[in-house]
């Protein structure tokens, strides 16, 4: 009868553990499967330091990847997205806050067929003391400031680094060769 009890235990304990983080989330859709809104509290953490031990220089800024160490049950959240229509710029938005206790609203991913567990789109941020919200669309002026001479149009067209990497690699990534092999076959 005790292992009965104790199994029964085992099977409610996860529905008793799940906790319901859409209560309050303002964010908006983007129509991805698997996509929950998602509002909580966390701890903005440098990612390599909390996963690898890696703590030589946190929150130093990039290029290290920043996540959320959520309050209610210590579940490591990785932003990967933030409110811009570019999938980008979630260690920009959450830079500012590092090592802070934060509220977040944005859209959790939670995707087995893709491989997607706990992936976090920031659409808002705030440090737990403050009133007003930010939106988390700070990435796209950052980079403007970061590169003042790349000219109009979209970023990743004029970005130094997509740049560099095209002209090494291709724009396949397969090479120059493989690349004007395409072109011609299929334009």
């Amino acid at each position: 009868m005790k292992q009965l009890a104790a199994a029964a235990l085992l099977l409610a304990a996860p529905a008793a553990l799940a906790q319901d983080f859409s209560a309050n989330s303002e964010a908006k859709p983007w129509n991805l499967t698997g996509e929950e809104p998602s509002r909580f509290e966390a701890e903005v953490v440098d990612m390599l330091c909390t996963v690898a031990g890696d703590c030589e220089d946190e929150c130093s800024g990039r290029p290290r990847a920043l996540g959320l160490l959520r309050s209610a049950d210590d579940t490591l959240i990785f932003p990967m997205k933030n409110g811009e229509p570019v999938f980008a710029g979630a260690s920009v938005e959450l830079e500012p806050y590092c090592g802070q206790m934060v509220e977040v609203d944005g859209l959790m991913i939670n995707n087995a067929e893709v491989g997607a567990h706990n992936a976090y789109m920031v659409q808002r941020i705030r440090a737990v003391d403050e009133e007003e919200w930010v939106p988390g669309t700070r990435w796209g002026q950052v980079w403007k400031e970061e590169h003042p001479d790349a000219g109009g149009g979209p970023w990743f067209r004029n970005d130094p680094r997509v740049n560099a990497a095209i002209e090494a690699d291709g724009y396949l990534g397969l090479g120059q060769e493989t690349d004007e092999a395409f072109i011609a076959d299929w334009f």
